[in-house]
C-alpha cells in the first residue's frame, strides 16, 4: 500500500506502541524552560525528561532524511498534549504550550505515517498553571487537538491495515487474526467521522446483514472477518448454528485479493479525507458541539452493537471494539469538559459524574482483559458480565447525553 502523504498529516502513537528510546534524562529547572529535540529517522531524543509547569518551548530540529513531527502525548499515549508538524530534513521548527503538572510521553514522526519513533516518558512537576485568555481561542485549541488525534488514528490505521491485508490475501490467516481486533481499534476510536462520510464506514465496517439489508455490496473488515473464522459453529457451543453461517464457502485467491485491495483503498479514502481541508473546515464549523456529540455517539455504538455481540459475530472479539469506543468517547470528554466546568456547579457536577462513569466502566472492562494484553472472547462472557457492562453503559450514556447542551449553554 502506497500512501499519500500530503504535508498537513498529523499521526502519533497509540498506548504501550513503542519502547522507550533516545531520551536523554535530565531536568529543565524553570518554570519558562527551554527544550531541545534532535529527530532522525530512528530516534527522537529529547534534552530534558521533565519539566516544570507553566511555559515550555520544544526546540525541534529534523536531522533525519523525510519530513517529521513531534508530540507531547497524555499519559494515557492518545490525547495530545501538543505537536509540531511538517518539520523538513534539515529544518527546525518550536512548540510552545502551558504544560501543566502531569506524567506525558514525547515522540517524533519520521514519514507521517505509522507509530513514530523514540517514545519516551516526559514528566512536568509544580503546580497547576491557571490558563487564561480568549475564549475563542481555548476552542479553537480544542478542535485543533480532535482533529490531530483523529489524524493520529487514521496515520496508524493505514499501514496497519495494509499489513493486515497483506496476510489476509497471501494466505497468513493466523497473522491475520492475531492482528484484526487491535487494527479495528484504531478505527473504532474515530468511527463517527467516517460515518459521516455517506458510503465510506458501510464499505469498511458494514456486517453481513446490514449490507444485505440495503443492497450493498459487502466488502471491509467484517468481510474478511468470515473468511479467517470458518463459521461452521459458534466456537464456545457446537451445536449452535445460526442462519448467517449456512451453506457458507470460502473465498477464492482471487476474492481474497479483491477484498484485500478494497479494505486498502477505503481506508486510503479515510487517510486522505481526514488531512484534506474539507476535514478542518468540517470540524472548525462543528466547533467543540462536533467533539461533545462524536463522543456521545461513540458510546451510543457501544450500547447500540458492541454490547450485543453482533459487531464481530464470528471472531467474537467485540470487547476490543468495546473498549476503542470508550477511549475514543473519553478522549472527546475530555477536550471539551473544561468548558462544562465552566459553567459552574451544574457543569463541574456533570463532569464528576461522566468522570465516576468512566471510571467504573474501564474497571469492569479490565477484569475481562485490556487493548494491550488481549480480551476474553465476548461469547465467554455470563449473562451477569454483560449485565454489568449494559448498566454501566447505560449509567455513563444518561450524564454523557447532557454534555452538549452543557457545553452550549
Amino acid at each position: 500500500m502506497t500512501l499519500r502523504r500530503p504535508l498537513a498529516a498529523i499521526a502519533a502513537v497509540s498506548l504501550a506502541s513503542l519502547v522507550l528510546a533516545g531520551c536523554v534524562a535530565k531536568t529543565a529547572g524553570s518554570a519558562s524552560a527551554s527544550l531541545d529535540v534532535t529527530s532522525t529517522d530512528s530516534t527522537c531524543e529529547v534534552s530534558a525528561a521533565t519539566a516544570t509547569s507553566g511555559n515550555v518551548t520544544f526546540n525541534v530540529t529534523n536531522n533525519g532524511s523525510d519530513i517529521t513531527e513531534f508530540y507531547l502525548l497524555g499519559e494515557d499515549g492518545l490525547q495530545i498534549a501538543g505537536e509540531v508538524e511538517n518539520v523538513a530534513p534539515g529544518a527546525s521548527r518550536t512548540l510552545s504550550l502551558t504544560a501543566q503538572p502531569g506524567a506525558y510521553f514525547t515522540v517524533c514522526k519520521p514519514g507521517m505515517v505509522g507509530s513514530g519513533v523514540g517514545r519516551a516518558a516526559f514528566s512536568v512537576t509544580g503546580d497547576a498553571v491557571a490558563v487564561s485568555g480568549d475564549d475563542a481561542a481555548q476552542k479553537q485549541q480544542a478542535v485543533t487537538l480532535y482533529a490531530a488525534f483523529v489524524k493520529d488514528q487514521v496515520g496508524q490505521l493505514a499501514p496497519a491495515a495494509d499489513t493486515f491485508a497483506t496476510a489476509y490475501e497471501t494466505g497468513d490467516d493466523a497473522a491475520a487474526r492475531q492482528q484484526f481486533a487491535n487494527v479495528r481499534a484504531y478505527y473504532e476510536r474515530i468511527e463517527p467521522v467516517a460515518e459521516a462520510l455517506g458510503d465510506l464506514d458501510p464499505k469498511i465496517d458494514y456486517r453481513e446483514l446490514d449490507a444485505v439489508a440495503e443492497g450493498l455490496d459487502w466488502t471491509g473488515f467484517h468481510r474478511i472477518e468470515k473468511d479467517l473464522w470458518v463459521p461452521a459453529t459458534d466456537a464456545l457451543n457446537a451445536d449452535d448454528v445460526t442462519p448467517a453461517w449456512q451453506n457458507w464457502q470460502p473465498s477464492t485467491p482471487e476474492q481474497r485479493a479483491a477484498f484485500a485491495t478494497h479494505l486498502r483503498a477505503d481506508v486510503q479514502s479515510l487517510f486522505d479525507y481526514v488531512h484534506s481541508d474539507e476535514f478542518v473546515t468540517t470540524l472548525d464549523e462543528q466547533g467543540i458541539a462536533g467533539i461533545s456529540n462524536g463522543g456521545i455517539s461513540l458510546l451510543d455504538e457501544v450500547a447500540t452493537g458492541k454490547i450485543t455481540g453482533e459487531e464481530d459475530w464470528w471472531s467474537g472479539t467485540d470487547l476490543y471494539d468495546f473498549a476503542a469506543n470508550v477511549e475514543g468517547a473519553k478522549m472527546a470528554f475530555t477536550l471539551v469538559r473544561d468548558f462544562a466546568d465552566s459553567k459552574g456547579a451544574e457543569g463541574t457536577k456533570l463532569t464528576a459524574e461522566i468522570d465516576s462513569g468512566f471510571a467504573d466502566l474501564d474497571a469492569a472492562l479490565a477484569a475481562h482483559g485490556s487493548l494491550a494484553t488481549g480480551f476474553v472472547d465476548y461469547r465467554a462472557l455470563s449473562e451477569a458480565d454483560k449485565r454489568e457492562l449494559i448498566d454501566l453503559i447505560n449509567a455513563l450514556a444518561e450524564p454523557l447525553s447532557q454534555l452538549t447542551g452543557t457545553i452550549l449553554s
